[in-house]
């Protein structure tokens, strides 16, 4: 069943209706006929099965037929990433996403190769990503991806977690089962992730002063996409293990 996205001000469940680019796509893409049912949510928890009763290029009137209200999660996993070259950002958000995440923030740090006036642009993007994510893997909880940030601007802001780990390279690290599993599982899981190059000394003494304990991800070295998907999974799993 074909899912669309309503915006948390606009929907109404005594008149529903996808509005916007979500019933051009609707109606010109998917070529959605009166009669058949799609699925909405609103990205803030709320889905529902609906039958198409009439359509038009900025409207589609929806009959309700099924409703479901998410509940809150006991957790939320938050991912901090700096973000790495060419389009492995995008990757990162699309799997994210898919994996359970509540919310990204995209950070330059000091070995972040990609130049900063560039990734500025793309937020709307990561966060259009982070949409067709949601429609197609079910999630009816839509992250947000934040405005990028410096790493300095954002740590002197940053508000601790019940979790906070940082996937490091460094004799202090632990393993990652072993951190997660000592977790309480309730509260925010803040997920530290660097670019291509690693974090520099201080940013590292930085996180670490902050409360960021260091985790090993094992002897293989990973790239900066496959270090978060990892990290993401086995919190994931921990999170379903506990629910």
């Amino acid at each position: 069943m074909n899912r669309y996205y309503i915006c948390p001000a606009d929907w109404n469940e005594a008149n529903l209706a996808i509005r916007g680019e979500e019933a051009k796509h609707c109606v010109r893409v998917m070529r959605t006929q009166v009669g058949q049912q799609v699925e909405v949510f609103d990205g803030e928890g709320k889905c529902a099965v609906c039958t198409v009763l009439k359509t038009s290029k900025s409207e589609v009137a929806l009959q309700l037929d099924q409703l479901r209200d998410d509940p809150q999660p006991a957790s939320e996993m938050v991912l901090y990433q700096a973000v790495p070259k060419s389009g492995n950002m995008e990757l990162i958000v699309q799997k994210a996403v898919e994996l359970g995440v509540a919310s990204i923030q995209p950070l330059i740090t000091e070995h972040t190769v990609a130049r900063a006036d560039a990734i500025a642009k793309k937020q709307a993007k990561w966060q259009r990503i982070a949409l067709e994510a949601c429609k197609q893997c079910g999630q009816n909880r839509l992250p947000q991806i934040l405005p990028t940030l410096g790493f300095a601007s954002w740590l002197a802001e940053h508000q601790a977690g019940e979790l906070e780990i940082i996937a490091a390279i460094s004799d202090q690290s632990q393993p990652l089962k072993q951190v997660v599993e000592a977790w309480s599982g309730k509260g925010k899981v803040a997920i530290l992730v660097g670019p291509e190059g690693d974090f520099s000394s201080h940013e590292y003494a930085a996180a670490f002063a902050a409360g960021f304990t260091p985790i090993s991800l094992g002897e293989i070295i990973l790239r900066v996409e496959t270090a978060t998907m990892f990290c993401l999974s086995v919190v994931r799993n921990e999170q379903l293990s506990r629910a």
